[in-house]
């Protein structure tokens, strides 16, 4: 006997009859009668006669009924424990992302998240680029959400959109400022470098090396937190990913984009040797949803 003579078998002998059977497994009658005659070819005996219009089990049934109603259970269970999967019952997704995500793209990703999967936790961290291999390694991250997908490493990735780079200015610094901002109009103005602060700082020094541009550097720093928060006090203008511009806005504060574009592409990176889960891949394609909206 196969699962499915045992799951027919089964219904059959404790509905006590083909249509109880048929309605209990949301199939036709017609399915289950074919497969309790192709259970019983299989096995070579009855396992129930017709009388008086009803079915009666068959002693050979009664003896069968013990091993099969065990094996019923465990199958039943192991269905449970596939919808548990899929709902994230009890489990914990431990992410990892630029600190420039994790400022808006993640909170706002686990808030869409949450109410279709409530009873998953989550363990959320910021991971700079150099550290990103490692945190998988040592399990201190399931998922990291990053720039570029580390070279040589054995890990896998799959693509979630991308950003582009940004201008964020004091709206009183630039009032009549176009929709988009040529690197070349940021002179005169105090500028705050990020150009320390991993691969994104490295795609806008490359387009300064491009354009032949030296901006007059006020402050350099590594992260783009500070580097937002210094805009907010004055002290000058910046250019960061549109990602840490959007949750750094405020009252006086303004972004645009560059011209040209500076784009970049946002990855989520995994070992090899450990796949997203289900859930997981459900949540990556959240976090797909609110880059490609923001």
């Amino acid at each position: 006997m196969n699962l499915r003579h045992i799951e027919i078998f089964h219904a059959v002998y404790t509905n006590g009859s083909v249509s109880a059977a048929a309605r209990a497994l949301s199939v036709s009658q017609p399915s289950v009668s074919k497969m309790l005659r192709h259970a019983e070819s299989t096995l070579g005996f009855r396992l129930f006669e017709r009388t008086k219009g009803r079915l009666v089990a068959t002693d050979d049934a009664h003896a069968l009924f013990g091993e099969v109603s065990e094996i019923q259970q465990r199958v039943m269970a192991l269905r449970e424990g596939v919808r548990n999967l899929r709902r994230g019952s009890g489990m914990m997704l431990r992410v990892s992302a630029l600190p420039s995500l994790a400022l808006g793209v993640l909170p706002e990703a686990v808030a869409h998240f949450l109410p279709s999967h409530p009873n998953v936790q989550f363990d959320l961290q910021t991971v700079h680029h150099d550290d990103l291999v490692r945190k998988l390694h040592e399990r201190e991250t399931d998922l990291a959400i990053a720039v570029e997908v580390p070279q040589s490493a054995p890990v896998g990735s799959c693509w979630l959109g991308e950003g582009e780079l940004v201008v964020l200015y004091r709206e009183e610094d630039m009032p009549d400022a176009p929709p988009r901002l040529e690197l070349m109009e940021l002179k005169g103005h105090r500028f705050i470098s990020v150009a320390s602060s991993g691969p994104i700082g490295e795609i806008f020094v490359r387009e300064q090396q491009r354009l032949g541009l030296a901006l007059d550097n006020t402050i350099s720093t590594r992260t783009f937190f500070i580097a937002t928060a210094l805009v907010r006090a004055g002290v000058g203008l910046t250019v960061v990913d549109s990602f840490t511009a959007q949750a750094a806005l405020a009252p006086g504060l303004a972004m645009r984009p560059l011209k040209p574009s500076l784009a970049f592409d946002l990855y989520a990176i995994h070992l090899l040797t450990r796949p997203p889960t289900v859930v997981a891949t459900d949540f990556l394609k959240v976090i797909a949803k609110v880059i490609d909206g923001t």
